[in-house]
């Protein structure tokens, strides 16, 4: 672990085992942290919160810099070390990293910019103006599928803002964050930055309920993300919930068939499908459903699965058994239903090792299916026809979820009907699971709270104050006595 400025094993006795999911062989160990370690991190982050908040903006801005530049300096270790603790192949993560670093130098550069406004007085001689001021101490909980990625969205406009931060990365991918603190953060004062590994009910709860973290900015499942609000309602706590997905897609009849079937199939099947934002329903016009299915079946088939580090793999494992099994019982069960397995779907007999499931295209579903209604977390593509638009958005719309929401299609009034009508955080228009540094990242519903990235991003990690100044002075008629 790394706390108050220095590697440390604290009070674990124990170890937890971080395994590379396309091998099942051991990477290496990683302590099994405890509350006290919690408490350790969070009391230097609590000492290092002054002199970090009060360090000028410009000063700041540099040191962040400076964490995108040594990251950037040992890019191609931190992408292979990525790659076999988490799966992806290496396009994929060198991907994460290019966001990793450039996420940095987006916050550096946007936390000097401002840090409030003046506003119109409501009378003569007064000044009132609205300052953000950092919260404190932010504990960042990070999940497993984009350990960096997501792990820089929080933490780069956490120290823009001023804030300092506990991080506790998951249990099945602490090595790459423990490397990137190691090698990009040994400038930052002691405190500023620390990481707690280890699992959930021993490291994670103590940490969103330490009352002197005032901030928990979490990215997991719906279920999580529920026992982090139960803990922290009491306390009043800020949280930032970026949660689960069930996210759609409509294909519209006037498509461009490549486009829609290269697109889809990258929208569902990156990180095999182990992303909060896949495509995880696909709405096709009946029209054209059929020459549709055969052709994203016959582009699937030919997808390359295997190890992330070999040149060529497409699609890598998925981190472990049980989430393997999770996916395989959805599939069946809909199976069982009356749907179709079009390809895939399948252990590969050519990959003896290693957690592997083939992508697989499913026709004949519907929405009485768990295939169609809960996160599948997976590479599955299921497809269903739809008669006309207004059947698309009442489909699209058919969900707890509202992360993201895609179209496919030239027409311009259906683009206005999807983007104004669909609930959803992100809506994605013929280029699927992009993001933007200025755009903010969310979803409507059950799928979280607060945005990351842009300025809503760095909005997050400051509180709002008022201050209302009387230059004038002197005694008010409207004072007592009336």
């Amino acid at each position: 672990m790394f706390i108050d400025g220095r590697f440390t094993g604290g009070n674990a006795s124990e170890t937890i085992r971080v395994i590379n999911p396309a091998t099942e062989e051991v990477l290496g160990e990683a302590p099994r942290g405890t509350a006290q370690d919690v408490q350790a991190a969070v009391a230097a982050a609590k000492r290092a919160f002054d002199g970090w908040r009060r360090t000028p903006a410009n000063e700041r801005a540099a040191a962040l810099h400076a964490v995108a530049e040594k990251i950037r300096a040992h890019h191609d270790d931190l992408v292979r070390l990525l790659t076999e603790e988490e799966g992806k192949p290496i396009p994929e993560n060198d991907e994460e990293l290019w966001w990793v670093e450039e996420t940095f130098d987006y916050y550096a550069e946007l936390g000097r910019h401002q840090r409030g406004r003046v506003i119109p007085s409501g009378e003569a001689g007064q000044f009132n103006f609205v300052i953000r001021e950092p919260y404190g101490v932010v504990g960042c909980i990070i999940p497993w599928n984009y350990p960096l990625l997501l792990l820089a969205w929080k933490m780069a406009p956490a120290l823009a803002a001023g804030n300092t931060v506990v991080i506790k990365p998951s249990e099945l991918t602490p090595l790459s964050t423990l490397k990137m603190i190691e090698v990009a953060c040994d400038h930052l004062p002691p405190g500023v930055v620390n990481v707690v590994t280890g699992y959930g009910p021993k490291a994670g709860e103590p940490l969103v309920t330490h009352p002197d973290v005032p901030v928990i900015a979490f990215t997991g499942s719906l279920a999580v993300g529920q026992r982090i609000a139960s803990l922290a309602a009491p306390m009043m706590k800020k949280l930032h919930l970026e949660l689960g997905g069930k996210d759609p897609m409509a294909i519209a009849p006037d498509v461009e068939m490549e486009m829609a079937v290269r697109g889809l199939a990258y929208a569902a099947l990156i990180n095999a499908g182990q992303v909060c934002t896949s495509t995880e329903r696909v709405y096709v016009h009946e029209s054209i459903f059929g020459q549709f299915s055969e052709e994203l079946a016959d582009f699937v088939g030919k997808l390359c699965l295997g190890n992330g580090l070999e040149e060529g793999t497409d699609i890598g494992p998925m981190i472990r058994d049980r989430f393997r099994e999770k996916v395989e019982a959805q599939l069946s069960e809909a199976v069982a239903a009356g749907a179709r397995i079009l390809v895939g779907g399948r252990r590969p007999e050519h990959l003896s090792r290693g957690f592997f499931l083939a992508p697989a295209v499913v026709t004949g579903v519907d929405h009485s299916m768990r295939l169609m209604r809960e996160e599948t977390f997976g590479p599955v593509i299921p497809l269903m026809p739809y008669r006309d638009f207004d059947e698309a958005i009442a489909l699209a719309n058919d969900t707890p979820y509202g992360l993201g929401a895609s179209l496919m299609t030239r027409d311009a009034r259906l683009v206005k009907r999807f983007f104004e009508e669909v609930r959803a955080g992100t809506i994605w228009i013929n280029d699927p699971l992009t993001d933007n540094f200025a755009g903010p990242f969310g979803g409507m519903k059950m799928s979280g709270l607060g945005r990351e990235l842009g300025q809503e991003g760095l909005d997050e990690y400051t509180d709002v104050k008022h201050v209302h100044w009387d230059v004038e002075g002197g005694v008010k008629e409207y004072w007592f006595p009336y």
